[in-house]
């Protein structure tokens, strides 16, 4: 996940109220009880020390949200009776919540608008196809190509101008294949698509899939459903979860790798608390990787002003120079120094079954070792 959408974040000094609410349920009663569940956040916030203004701007903001169509939910971050960011949720949380901290409560976010595949849907026929993309959010008509119109049906005969005819009808099809392949990829390319979905019938989707160039072939997937199939929304939903999970096996598999000691006894990937905040302090972290069901992911350290300044203990701090400092959330904290130094942050939770994961759920592949 490319965090620097977060950057507002750590502009500005906390404490911060983070609030994450679902909005995927939709009755007649969703309007009141969203009111409800405002006034409670707003309330939560309180009792756990937030300023009046904050929370006030908290309940105005989540009010906002009673007649929201919004498929999933909304994160709000909101500081000084302002809210300064309220990113949209690509999965809805399991419960809304508050938390009023040192710093923003961000890392939820890896799980509920973090991987989210942008997908290049085809919807083919033998005389050309219209693409459309979906993501979390919902979908969006991405334009369609046109192939020749004849001939595009084989006969039932077999005499030889019959067997001329399908032949002309073979030709027909592949230029038209052809044709949707190179237009699907222009699509791919124009949108950033990270996932192709093949629909339509055997022949047609595995004909266009072979013919995509070789670096697309391997995002493209072919829905076992066809076009009025109730059951197509589940295989692209499939597909996109499959597409997540497999990227999050690669990078296990690469910090799995990346964490055994080279010839000089060097690492290039390092776990565990006091390694990562070592590496954070040294900007030297690529990517952080993070199980948030992992004990280290709340695990508490101490923070300064700046993303750079943190600490197991707090007297390493004031060693270090710095005067103010304040305990947070491990999982926080690290994302606040990959948020200033660039560096990408993963959950790995979809691959967390199959796959070893770093010790205590934090982990990081290193910049040099």
């Amino acid at each position: 996940m490319d965090l620097a959408f977060l950057h507002p974040l750590y502009e500005h000094p906390g404490p911060w109220a983070s609030v994450y609410v679902g909005t995927s349920r939709h009755t007649e009663d969703t309007p009141h009880e969203r009111h409800l569940t405002a006034v409670a956040l707003a309330r939560d916030l309180d009792r756990q020390g937030a300023d009046e203004a904050t929370c006030r701007t908290v309940r105005e903001a989540l009010d906002e949200l009673r007649h929201s169509s919004e498929p999933n939910g909304r994160a709000l971050f909101a500081r000084a009776g302002e809210v300064v960011l309220d990113p949209p949720l690509t999965r809805p949380p399991n419960r809304d919540s508050a938390l009023w901290a040192p710093l923003p409560h961000a890392a939820p976010l890896l799980e509920l608008a973090g991987e989210d595949p942008v997908c290049a849907v085809a919807y083919i026929d033998r005389t050309g196809a219209r693409f459309e993309l979906r993501s979390a959010l919902g979908s969006q008509d991405a334009g369609s190509v046109t192939g020749r119109q004849w001939p595009v049906h084989r006969t039932s005969t077999v005499d030889w101008s019959e067997r001329h005819f399908q032949l002309k009808v073979e030709n027909t099809w592949e230029r038209n294949a052809a044709e949707i392949a190179e237009a699907l990829a222009a699509c791919q390319e124009d949108t950033g698509a990270d996932l192709l979905i093949l629909v339509g019938d055997d022949r047609e989707r595995r004909s266009v899939h072979e013919r995509l160039p070789a670096h697309l072939r391997e995002l493209a997937v072919e829905a076992p459903h066809g076009t009025g199939s109730r059951l197509l929304d589940e295989d692209v939903e499939q597909a996109r979860a499959d597409h997540v999970r497999r990227r999050a096996e690669r990078e296990l598999e690469r910090f799995l790798a990346a964490r055994e000691p080279d010839g000089e006894g060097r690492a290039a990937a390092v776990e565990g608390v006091p390694a990562l905040v070592e590496a954070a302090r040294e900007h030297r972290i690529d990517e952080l990787l993070i199980h948030p069901e992992g004990p280290d992911a709340h695990r508490e350290v101490w923070i300064g002003e700046d993303p750079d300044q943190l600490a197991v203990r707090r007297t390493d701090l004031k060693i270090l120079g710095e005067q103010h400092s304040w305990s947070a959330r491990a999982d926080d904290a690290l994302i606040r120094s990959a948020v200033a130094t660039g560096a990408p942050a993963l959950s790995v939770t979809p691959a967390a079954q199959e796959r070893e994961v770093p010790v205590g759920g934090l982990g990081a592949l290193l910049r040099w070792t």
